[in-house]
């Protein structure tokens, strides 16, 4: 039974389920985001470098026909994270769901130009609003859904070492079941479960977006700051800016 939660959540109500979560393993809080919101509840995924852990624990439990998987395709990721996502949905057995924008890649750039080009923070956003965050936001619209849950870590981001495990961002309830866990509890659970590596991982990728904003490792830049040109760290979705 879902219970009746109106849009505007009580802070009391978001301490409440924080309490909740704390103890819990990750693959216990997606069972509570499945048992707690039915079928208003969704996982979200960018089949990036560590995506393989969220969609594995998914599969084992044998959700990933019960809840909603929304993949968000910008048609600018790079062609070794398409096929990655080919690999794992077959792996998997999973059954996802493609999000995009409404504008094709082409008619943006005619309308908007490149906007990932000009390293103005302001065109990133407007890029971001566009290929990311209205797509998710059409697809949990379309779907009602309440409650999402994404693999983002605390310690990927200053936005995100602030984070709690359950959030407001948008509206809707952001559930983070991987939000505590290190580098080092990536590697152990991929390794003891046999998941393939994104193919840029090799290469020295830490993490992978859009082909245009996405770099290796180096010296200088390591983690995060090695996308959008190391002029932001978020894309917006996890964000309520």
């Amino acid at each position: 039974m879902i219970e009746n939660i109106h849009k505007n959540i009580q802070p009391e109500l978001i301490k409440k389920y924080n309490l909740e979560l704390i103890d819990m393993k990750p693959q216990a809080m997606l069972k509570w985001g499945y048992e707690k919101f039915d079928n208003q509840f969704a996982i979200t995924t960018s089949f990036g470098i560590q995506s393989s852990v969220l969609l594995n624990m998914v599969s084992k439990l044998f959700l990933q026909r019960k809840i909603k998987i929304f993949w968000i395709d910008t048609g600018y990721l790079p062609p070794e994270t398409y096929q990655y996502a080919e690999k794992l949905i077959e792996d998997l057995s999973l059954e996802v769901e493609v999000l995009q924008s409404k504008l094709s890649p082409a008619r943006m750039e005619a309308i908007h130009g490149k906007l990932w080009e000009t390293n103005k923070v302001n065109d990133l956003d407007k890029y971001h609003e566009l290929r990311k965050i209205k797509p998710l936001e059409n697809g949990l619209e379309k779907y009602n859904i309440y409650c999402w849950a994404s693999g983002v870590r605390a310690g990927q981001t200053e936005n995100r070492n602030k984070m709690r495990f359950l959030d407001i961002i948008r509206k809707r309830l952001s559930l983070r079941p991987l939000l505590n866990w290190t580098n080092k509890d990536i590697f152990y659970y991929m390794k003891e479960n046999n998941l393939p590596a994104h193919p840029l991982f090799s290469k020295g990728y830490s993490t992978v977006g859009d082909w245009h904003s996405s770099t290796p490792d180096g010296i200088e830049k390591k983690g995060r700051n090695t996308r959008f040109g190391g002029i932001k760290q978020e894309c917006g979705i996890h964000t309520n800016n």
